[in-house]
This record gives C-alpha cells, structure tokens and sequence, in this order.
C-alpha cells in the first residue's frame, strides 16, 4: 500500500508541476524572446539597419511624439460628441433673504435647499472643432513624416558608421599579415646574422619594423572598441554585449558603383514632403482665422431637480423640477481688429513657407551637387588606390624575392612591405569613404526612404 501511495503521490506531484508549468510559459517565451532579440546573430549592414529602425531611442521618440499626437486628436475631435455634465448643490440659509412685497415683508425661499442638475451641449458650429476635423489627417501624416526624418538619419549614420568599424576592422587584418611577413623577415635576417651573411643592421631594423607593426595593431584594436560602442549607440544596441559584423568584400565594391546621371526628385525628398504638409497645415490655418467671423452655435439643455424645506430631515421630501432646451448662437461684433490682424499674420505665414521651400529646393540642389562630387573624387581616388595596392603587392612580391637571392638589400624589402602596408590601408580607407559618400548621395537623391 505504502509503495501505491508513492506512486499515487508522484503522479499528482507531475501534474502540478506540468500545471505550473503551462502557466508560466506565456511569462517566459516574452522574456526569452527579447533577450534573443536584443542581439543580432548576424550584423550585416542591413541587419544592423534594421535593428537600429526597431531599437534606436529617437525613433522610439518619434513613435511616441505620433501616439501622442493621435491622442490629442482624439481629444479635439471629441468636441463634436455631446457633453454631458452633473452638478449637485447643497446650501443651507442662516438668514433667508426678505423682500418688502405690497407694503409687506416676505421671505424668499426657505432654509434648506439643494438641486441636481444634468445639463447637456452639442456643437453645431464651432472653428476649434471644425479645425481639428478639417486637419486630423495632415496632422497625422505630419507625425509619421518626422518619424520617416528621423529613421531616415538614422540609418543614414548607422550605414556610416559600419562602414567605419568595417574599415577599422580590414586596417588590423592588414597589421595581421604585416606582423607575420615582418615575422618571417625578422626570422630570415636573424639566420643571415647568425650565419655572418648578413650584418646587425639588417637584424635591428627588422625589429623595428616590427614594433611599429604591433604598435599599429594596438592602435587599430583601441580605436576599433571606440568606433564599435560608437555603433552601439546609434544602433540603440546593448552595451554589455559584443557585435561582430559580417560583410562581403566583393558584394560592397559592387555596391560602390552609382549611376551619376540621375536627377533630384524634390518630392522624394522627406524635408520636401514635411514642409508641404505644413503649408497644408497653414493654409488651414489662415482658414480658422477667417472662421472667427462667423458665430458659434451650439444647442444646450438642462433637467433639474430642486428641493426646498425648513426642516434638513425633509429637504428631499419635495421636487420642484424645471428643464429647458436651447439654441445659443454667439457672434463676436468689434474685438479691436484682433481677427484682421490675425488672418494678416496667417497669410504672411504661408508666404514665409513658400520662401521656405525655394530655400529648401536650393539647399538641396546644393547638396547633391556638394555629395556627387565627393563621390566622383572618392570614385576615382578609390580606383586609384586600388591599382596602387596591386602594383605594391608585385614589386614586394619581387624585391622580397630578389633580397633572398641577395640582390637587393634588407632596407628596400622593409620600404616595400612599407609601401604595401600604406598601399592597403588607403585602400581599404578610400573604400570606406567612398561607400560613405554614397550614402550621400543617395540621401540628396532621396532614395534613402523608412
């Protein structure tokens, strides 16, 4: 029996714990979701973009300024529903008030008094209201275009600056490989040395080279942790964890080339788009202001209940109710000329917008004409710096040959690897420069569009 109870006992135990179990899964799949979501597993450029989108704390404003506006346009549209109030009052009359009526003096009311009233309004013209339905849709397209701005920037930046971290990152591959020629050469002139083919100076200046080397190599590492924290930042990415991107040497190069032909769509364009909303906005604007000629009407009406005794023990023994209806028009008549000046300042407003977009329209064309250039000369140094890396590759190639069969000297193999060091990091960094100022471009274009 006492085995059966065990068993019994064990039983009940799993299927509590499956039971507690079922319950707390809904409150763990969240957390494991955004823990494994809160880093990226692979950080191309377009995963890392991506994220940021999601995660980067100005845009996580710019939603809000949105949620926020669609609030308080539901706040101002809720001026056309009816309002409905309740006001209760309970007065008690130390001294009730005395009229002299025919010569005889009457008391006017009672002791105790007390009224619930309910009053209701609806609007049936008014500017406010009016304004706010007439603009709700510019308003909300206003809010999702500052969003638009701001992602835009970001991934803008965000694309830069991995760019930059990838550059870095080629620089300490260079110093890698630099460090492991200056290994072997430091190794074959130590030989020579030993073997008196060769004499100390070629030894000692192999060690130097390779001093420089390493101290390059720290370098690159240290500015490589600033520049990555640097995209951690803009990336709204955790702190604590690491991020290791992934590129395609040959897929970037391909994605260097652009067609410098096109022309600028003003209208693509997210600065162009936001400020013709806000002449929408403007000329709405200039409308309220000429609204505030005409009068405001609204229908009203209240049901009260009022009770009046002497005695506080009865005061609510006895209703003497009344209600009304009503239609309230209002029309402001002479106000000192405010709503003329008004409707002058809305109406040199718009005309300031307009000036406003020719300004933009220059500023743009300015723009582009500013990145398409750095990007031709970025295109061409890159070309350059790229053939200049193959050439310095031979001619190492063959004066590290020639010095092993001892016709050149040590000093001439370390003024190559030199030259070939140089050769790629300016190559590596006219790639990244010239990727950046893409970016540019393509933003003056403005093909660049979240």
């Amino acid at each position: 029996m006492s085995n059966l109870y065990r068993e019994r006992l064990s039983e009940k135990k799993k299927i509590l714990q499956a039971c507690l179990l079922a319950l707390a899964m809904p409150l763990l799949l969240p957390a494991q979701q955004q823990g494994s979501d809160s880093v990226l597993q692979r950080a191309t450029i377009e995963n890392v973009i991506q994220y940021a989108i999601r995660r980067q704390p100005l845009i996580q404003q710019s939603l809000i300024d949105e949620a926020t506006t669609e609030t308080t346009i539901k706040s101002k549209l809720a001026d056309w529903f009816p309002q409905l109030n309740f006001n209760y009052l309970f007065q008690h009359n130390f001294e009730v008030q005395t009229a002299v009526i025919g010569g005889e003096a009457r008391k006017l009311g009672v002791t105790n008094t007390s009224s619930l009233q309910f009053t209701g309004t609806q609007n049936l013209f008014n500017r406010d209201a009016l304004l706010a339905s007439r603009t709700a849709k510019d308003v909300r397209r206003l809010a999702k275009q500052n969003t638009s701005s701001t992602k835009i920037d970001v991934a803008a930046n965000v694309a830069k600056a991995f760019y930059d971290v990838l550059a870095t990152e080629q620089q300490i591959k260079v110093s890698y490989e630099d460090i492991t020629r200056l290994e072997r050469s430091l190794k074959d002139a130590k030989a020579q040395y030993t073997a008196g083919v060769a004499d100390k100076t070629d030894y000692k200046r192999a060690t130097i080279a390779l001093n420089n080397a390493k101290a390059l190599l720290n370098s690159h590492q240290q500015m490589l942790k600033a520049k990555q924290e640097y995209l951690k930042a803009l990336m709204g990415y955790p702190t604590s964890q690491p991020i290791d991107i992934e590129y395609d040497s040959l897929q970037m190069e391909s994605e260097s080339v652009l067609d410098t032909t096109l022309t600028i769509n003003f209208a693509g364009r997210i600065e162009f788009q936001i400020l013709e909303t806000q002449k929408k906005l403007q000329q709405a604007n200039l409308r309220y202001n000429k609204w505030s000629y005409l009068p405001n009407v609204y229908a009203s009406g209240a049901y009260n209940f009022n009770f009046q005794n002497d005695q506080f023990s009865k005061v609510y023994n006895t209703n003497y109710p009344n209600s009304f209806a009503a239609l309230n028009l209002s029309v402001p008549i002479f106000q000192g000329g405010k709503r003329k000046y008004n409707i002058q300042a809305a109406e040199w407003e718009l005309k300031s917008l307009d000036w406003q977009e020719i300004s933009l329209k220059n500023s743009i064309n300015s723009e582009y004409a500013q990145a398409l250039a750095l990007y031709k000369s970025s295109l061409a140094t890159y070309l350059a710096l790229k053939e200049n890396m193959d050439l310095a590759r031979e001619v190492y190639d063959v004066i590290n040959l020639q010095y092993r069969s001892g016709v050149k000297t040590y000093l001439e193999v370390i003024n190559a690897e030199s030259d070939l060091r140089t050769a790629r990091i300016n190559y590596y960094n006219a790639l990244y420069v010239l990727l950046s100022s893409k970016i540019d471009v393509q933003k003056a274009l403005g093909q660049i569009n979240y």
